[in-house]
């Protein structure tokens, strides 16, 4: 039971005593930046080159342009941003990744595509004084889907990632990873039953290195892979069907099984035929719905290496 009284409670300071704060201790360290050690920038002998150290998990909104609609969206993106850095160094300057994060959009959401992040990693190269800079973004797309017959609208997200680094002697390289939703419908359950047969919501994760006339004014590579992974499905995965559209749906999935094999080679097919595409990766993954276990399968391709 709570007392109907008052409560007389010390002053914030007296509170924030009673709690374990003291008094600031005697101060004699320096306070301006001039005088401070820099630790980072020893230069001895420390034994090994680093391939990448900076920062991961930084959170920033985020402005993606998209080939349909919302053409223009604001998100939300998880950055990580390293540099290499020689056995000489001790390490790198942090702040700087974020300082020059703020510097590059002014303040405004930062822009993510192909051409920001280039201008971004080589300015950061520059500031970090060091011969490479790699930035990586995850971030949700956002897409438009109509029902096939009611023409009702929804909106739809993938996950989409893009990386690119810079290299003083080697230019860029630019990767990108897009994972969408489909159905698939099981072939095998077709084939021996009397009727019906049981489908799942599958997941296709394509990554992609891009070649270096990638134009991303010309296509967008996400719109790209995302036809690539639902062209190929059984059915597309819809935000809004009415009872029309879901005839349509559940009869094209009848039309059109699949196992997880037949998606990752139907995928592969259309990636090998986008110029654009140098080497890329497809999962396909069912939530399967008559097992406990999920379906996998995986093809991995680098055209450099069977032209």
């Amino acid at each position: 039971m709570h007392s109907n009284q008052p409560l007389h409670l010390p002053n914030k300071q007296a509170r924030h005593k009673l709690f374990g704060s003291v008094e600031p201790g005697e101060k004699r360290k320096p306070t301006d930046k001039e005088s401070m050690p820099d630790l980072q920038n020893t230069k001895k002998d420390f034994l090994f080159d680093i391939d990448q150290v900076g920062i991961a998990n930084v959170k920033q909104p985020i402005i993606v342009n998209s080939s349909i609609k919302p053409y223009t969206q604001t998100t939300i993106g998880l950055f990580k941003m390293t540099s290499a850095i020689k056995k000489e160094s001790k390490g790198t300057n942090m702040s700087r990744f974020t300082e020059l994060m703020y510097e590059h959009s002014n303040g405004e959401p930062f822009e993510v595509s192909v051409e920001s992040l280039k201008q971004f990693t080589k300015k950061l190269t520059e500031k970090l004084e060091q011969e490479d800079a790699e930035i990586t973004v995850t971030f949700p797309w956002f897409f438009e889907r109509s029902g096939p017959s009611s023409q009702i609208t929804g909106v739809n997200h993938a996950d989409a990632r893009l990386t690119v680094l810079y290299d003083k002697h080697h230019g860029y390289k630019v990767d990108v990873a897009l994972e969408g939703t489909v159905t698939t419908l099981c072939p095998c359950s077709k084939e021996i039953s009397e009727y019906s047969a049981h489908n799942q919501r599958g997941m296709v994760k394509m990554t992609a290195d891009l070649s270096a006339d990638y134009d991303e004014t010309d296509i967008d590579w996400k719109t790209a892979l995302l036809e690539a992974a639902e062209s190929n499905a059984s059915a597309r995965i819809h935000p809004v069907l009415k009872r029309p559209d879901e005839k349509m749906v559940t009869e094209q999935a009848y039309e059109n099984p699949r196992f997880v094999e037949d998606i990752v080679r139907l995928v592969a097919a259309d990636l090998y035929e986008l110029p654009f595409v140098r080497k890329f990766s497809v999962t396909c993954q069912n939530e399967e719905s008559i097992h406990l276990h999920d379906a996998l399968a995986t093809i991995t391709y680098d055209k450099a290496l069977h032209s």
